[in-house]
């Protein structure tokens, strides 16, 4: 093996190293969300989004970026929680093929309940992968205070 078939494999062991604690992360969130709060990850995601907008409103394009959805399964997710009035689309007045959405009262409430179960399930999460020597230094990074440029 060369150094770039080693840096190759350093990269790979790191990738396969954070898809790990991901789906550790992953399993653990949609098992206390879904038992706690009657939402699956991806739902809290876009609740979590929409909700840190304060009182502003997000694009369909923006909101799919942030739960990592493609524009089809964006809409239909948004019209499975639009159908729990958890969140409602705005036109947007200046293009009217601009599609916002925002956070009704109800999708306000059911984050709010549902971000304690978010946040003590990653940390206890993370901090159970901290005890695991193969995932600590992932783990470490993420509590890093990120560098200022």
């Amino acid at each position: 093996m060369g150094i770039a078939d080693d840096a190759v494999e350093i990269r790979a062991q790191g990738w396969r190293t954070l898809a790990a604690l991901h789906g550790m992360i992953e399993v653990e969130l949609e098992r206390a969300l879904t038992a706690e709060a009657g939402l699956s990850v991806v739902e809290y995601t876009v609740l979590d989004a929409l909700n840190r907008q304060d009182g502003w409103h997000m694009r369909m394009q923006q909101l799919a970026r942030a739960a990592a959805l493609s524009p089809s399964a964006t809409t239909r997710l948004v019209n499975r929680l639009e159908d729990r009035a958890l969140l409602t689309r705005i036109l947007c007045a200046d293009d009217r093929r601009g599609i916002y959405t925002e956070l009704t009262a109800a999708g306000h409430e059911l984050h709010d309940r549902a971000k304690p179960v978010h946040d003590a399930t990653l940390e206890r999460v993370l901090a159970e992968a901290a005890d695991q020597p193969e995932l600590a230094p992932m783990v470490e990074a993420l509590h890093r205070e990120p560098a200022v440029r």
